[in-house]
């Protein structure tokens, strides 16, 4: 697995050992971010990635122009490889890891734009948006994601067996863009 744009682009990025997190791949992330790109959601962004694993979500922000991410990751095996790809990247001073429950840490973390990549199981979509700190939130999944109470779907779209979908809480950041028009 690479990074796929910005400052760190071709850099390799080690995934945990076993079959507990599933890696976004890279063309899933190039679009995704694409997509945040066009929206002008990641440079200088405070990013919170849930569910971090490996980091290759907040690390491909963190290439693109975010400010800072704060991963949250309980697995320790995924912590020791998310700690190992950040120090090899030589984004510490850029990031900070939590080990923890998303659902519990996420609501006490600032942020801008929030990356949830659960595994495929996760059905807590409407507690996870609940607690969600920031203004709009990624959501990866293994089925296409419903509307949730307070979130509009921006976008919804699948990619072989993952689905991603941007949700933004209602009165949010791309709405407050459109009415300065």
């Amino acid at each position: 697995m690479r990074v796929v744009a910005g400052e760190l682009r071709g850099r390799r990025i080690e995934g945990p050992p076993g079959t507990d997190t599933r890696p976004t791949t890279d063309k899933v992330r190039e679009a995704t971010f694409n997509a945040l790109g066009s929206l002008d959601l990641v440079r200088d962004a405070l990013v919170v990635d849930l569910y971090a694993g490996s980091g290759a979500l907040g690390i491909e922000a963190l290439s693109r122009g975010a400010a800072h991410c704060t991963f949250v990751e309980r697995d320790r095996s995924a912590l020791r490889t998310l700690r190992d790809n950040l120090g090899g990247l030589d984004l510490g001073e850029r990031s900070r890891v939590v080990a923890g429950d998303a659902l519990v840490v996420a609501a006490g973390v600032e942020a801008d734009l929030v990356l949830a990549d659960p595994p495929y199981g996760f059905d807590r979509w409407d507690d996870l948006l609940a607690v969600a700190p920031g203004p709009f939130v990624v959501a990866e999944s293994g089925r296409e994601l419903a509307e949730v109470a307070g979130w509009t779907i921006q976008r919804s779209k699948r990619y072989g067996r993952s689905w991603v979908t941007f949700f933004e809480r209602d009165g949010g950041i791309v709405a407050d863009a459109d009415q300065r028009k």
